[in-house]
């Protein structure tokens, strides 16, 4: 029986299926976005509310990993994916990045504190890194108490961007993965792994004057919970 496994068909298959999974389940996120604003006035009310923030949680978590898919099928940074480097204002990107996680955060009583310079402008692939943070956010979301930090500087050439949180901190086996991350991590057996792949590649895809980009986990910062650190030259 002739071996399919690695044909074009397969893959292309593949692609079109995660896309239309994708596709069907930012429509359940809509959804639910909608519901909780709707029930935001009478949320302490309403038994169902909590339950509806963790589904609006998860299915943002579930396209977070199709887009990722979606990504490393098309190579990231590769020749043949659209990677779009293009000067950004980075107070533009956290506008958009916040306007995206507001309904989640709000409806899980979490607050987002943002840190940036107005003037800063950077060039970078704007979807690729909203992705990226919008991921690094949501994970945030998972460990945090009640709040959750963005953090934005310019430091030695790279633009460096730091998402924390005021949990308990990431545990050491997602620690260890973010510093073996791109060195043959099998994120197959790892739930964190595909997530710091993702970004990993993101990362490393933008390059200038013979520097990468790179990613970090760390615990402590600003707000003694876990910290994401993304470097872009």
């Amino acid at each position: 029986m002739e071996d399919r496994a690695g044909s074009p068909e397969l893959f292309m298959f593949l692609a079109s299926t995660v896309h239309d999974m994708k596709n069907s389940i930012s429509v359940l996120t809509g959804t639910l976005e909608h519901l909780l604003v709707q029930a935001g006035d009478s949320a302490q009310d309403n038994p169902a509310y909590p339950q509806m923030a963790q589904m609006l949680y998860q299915t943002k978590r579930l396209n977070d990993h199709l887009i990722q898919l979606l990504a490393l099928y098309k190579e990231v940074g590769r020749p043949n994916y659209p990677f779009d480097p293009t000067p950004v204002q980075v107070s533009e990107l956290v506008d958009q990045l916040a306007a995206q996680q507001r309904v989640l955060l709000q409806s899980k009583g979490i607050r987002l504190s943002t840190e940036f310079p107005l003037d800063l402008i950077w060039t970078l692939d704007e979807d690729l890194v909203l992705g990226l943070l919008a991921h690094a956010i949501n994970n945030a979301v998972r460990y945090t108490r009640d709040q959750v930090a963005l953090s934005i500087r310019e430091q030695d050439g790279f633009m460096e961007v730091r998402v924390e949180d005021n949990g308990a901190g990431f545990p050491p086996a997602m620690l260890q993965a973010g510093q073996v991350v791109g060195q043959g991590i099998n994120f197959l057996t790892n739930s964190s792994g595909l997530g710091l792949y993702f970004a990993s590649e993101v990362a490393k895809s933008h390059k200038h004057r013979q520097r990468q980009g790179s990613i970090a986990l760390e615990n402590g910062g600003t707000l003694g919970g876990g910290c994401f650190i993304l470097r872009l030259p």
